[in-house]
Parts: C-alpha cells; sequence; structure tokens
C-alpha cells in the first residue's frame, strides 16, 4: 500500500531547496534587523521626569541624567529605586521593541532566533 502525501506536503528536492533559500533570507534579514535594533538609543523616565536614562539596542546605558530636585541627602534610597525603575524601564523597552521588530520577520515563530 501506498501513501499518499498531499499536494505541497512533503515534495522532492524543489521544495527544499525553496524552503532552504526562504529560511537563508529570514536569517539574513534578522541578522540585518538585529545590527540596526543595536544602533538604535531610547530615552526613557521615571519618577514623573526626574530621571531620564538613555539606552541602545545593545543594553548598554549610555547615560542617565537626575534633576537636581530629587536630590535629598536624607532620602538617598528614594533616589535609588528611581533610578533602579528608570534602568529596568528602559531595558524592557528595548526588549519589548526587539521581539516586536523580528515577529514582524519570523511571523510570530517562537524561538526562531535560536535555530539560526
Amino acid at each position: 500500500m501506498k501513501a499518499r502525501i498531499p499536494q505541497g506536503m512533503g515534495g522532492g528536492p524543489q521544495n527544499m531547496n525553496a524552503m532552504l533559500r526562504q529560511a537563508q533570507k529570514m536569517q539574513e534579514d534578522m541578522a540585518a534587523l538585529q545590527a540596526d535594533l543595536e544602533t538604535r538609543e531610547y530615552d526613557v523616565s521615571a519618577g514623573g521626569g526626574m530621571v531620564e536614562v538613555k539606552i541602545n539596542g545593545k543594553r548598554e546605558i549610555l547615560s542617565i541624567s537626575v534633576k537636581p530636585e530629587i536630590v535629598d541627602p536624607d532620602d538617598i534610597e528614594t533616589m535609588e529605586d528611581i533610578i533602579v525603575a528608570a534602568v529596568n524601564e528602559a531595558i524592557k523597552r528595548v526588549d519589548a521593541e526587539s521581539e516586536s521588530e523580528m515577529q514582524k520577520i519570523t511571523g510570530g515563530f517562537g524561538g526562531m532566533q535560536g535555530l539560526f
């Protein structure tokens, strides 16, 4: 008994070659996008604009600005908390943008980055 494979499923070398070309194109697109994402810069603020963080797509902090009004020698802990919140928000923004842009290329396939 012979099994019949539906049209478009499996197939011969032509389908495999087309699939490999498509995967290679996706890999090239992802590499180009990753390079672009790494050059982007993001400005994020916290504490009502009292702390501003500039971060790049490599998740490197480029600068932190603190408004003088928030500097209270008797309450350093609040300033530290706001700086941490700003840095964490900056990292989240980079990650969210990177994920969103990659999904445009991969069509939402989870974990495709790890395959290439």
